[in-house]
């Protein structure tokens, strides 16, 4: 059952055989500019009801009474503003006191030039579990790589070498794409018509839909009542 709050924003030849044996004999040296991609998984889970969840995209106990997903693009102004204001303290008052499971959904718009990079980039973060620094990074300096399209820039700002190398392995291998590709159709399935957009998934199989900015003192309102 399917209860909407629609709360309004504010705001893809021939070798000689000589020479042949002489390849064979000689020792095999390695590359050492070839970039090995750190090891992935593109498993997901299901979480009160909830499926095709990337758990290093998810925050909280699997056990909590109630599962938000947030569908968000890096370059929306709206996002930002969601995630500084709203979700911050909603990750202090709920999420660690295991009464909410909240998995970021990535929804990178068209209309924003760079939002798949940073979508990509963040995923790739999340992988080496640098989930969290990272979105942050993205969300604080948005108005900044929005202009200039220098999101590796941003990200390198908040990772030491050896994660950005790591990161950059997974961005330009694209082994992630996918996950990211997969949060986009399952938007577009509910439908997500604009960002951010939140589902409020309570134990008893119902979902609460809450489209834009909201501030946190609106979002406790429903919170406090579905996590009873």
């Amino acid at each position: 059952m399917k209860r909407s709050l629609i709360l309004a924003p504010v705001a893809l030849l021939a070798v000689p055989l000589g020479a042949a044996l002489l390849l064979v004999a000689a020792p095999r040296r390695q590359s050492t500019s070839t970039r090995t991609t750190p090891p992935v998984s593109l498993a997901t889970i299901s979480v009160g009801g909830v499926n095709d969840i990337d758990p290093s995209k998810a925050l909280g106990s699997k056990n909590a009474p109630v599962v938000m997903e947030i569908y968000s693009d890096f370059q929306c102004p709206a996002c930002k503003q969601l995630f500084m204001q709203t979700t911050q303290r909603v990750m202090d008052n709920y999420v660690n006191n295991n009464k909410l499971y909240m998995v970021h959904r990535d929804f990178p718009l068209p209309m924003h030039a760079y939002s798949r990079v940073a979508a990509s980039y963040a995923r790739a973060a999340a992988h080496i579990g640098k989930c969290e620094v990272v979105e942050q990074a993205l969300f604080e300096n948005q108005e900044k790589w929005e202009v200039n399209g220098d999101v590796k820039g941003t990200v390198a700002a908040v990772l030491g070498p050896a994660d950005l190398k790591k990161v950059q392995a997974l961005v330009d291998s694209r082994a992630l794409e996918l996950l990211v590709e997969k949060d986009k159709q399952l938007g577009q399935a509910v439908p997500v018509n604009q960002t951010p957009t939140s589902i409020i998934h309570t134990k008893d199989g119902q979902s609460y839909p809450v489209v834009g900015f909201v501030s946190f003192d609106v979002l406790k309102t429903l919170l406090d009542q579905v996590t009873k």
